[in-house]
């Protein structure tokens, strides 16, 4: 079982989405998306940016930097 759960995770992602606005991920396929994304970095070379244990898989990495707050999520429709 994925620990921490799409729904935390989904909860960790729109906390910063104020009462009104339309919430950043509406899926549980956003999720696998933007962790999928991110563990490809970390197998291309990127550090990790949480603490790592032995023999931990970078998609596992990924959901925690993920559930820290480590890495944001982006909407599509964000202007830069």
């Amino acid at each position: 079982m994925l620990h921490p759960s799409y729904s935390d995770l989904m909860k960790v992602v729109n906390a910063d989405v104020e009462e009104g606005q339309s919430k950043i991920v509406n899926s549980r396929y956003s999720i696998v998306l933007a962790t999928s994304k991110r563990a490809r970095q970390i197998i291309d070379g990127d550090l990790p940016l949480v603490a790592v244990k032995d023999g931990e898989k970078p998609l596992s990495i990924a959901i925690e930097e993920l559930n820290e707050g480590k890495i944001k999520i982006i909407a599509e429709d964000a202007e830069d």
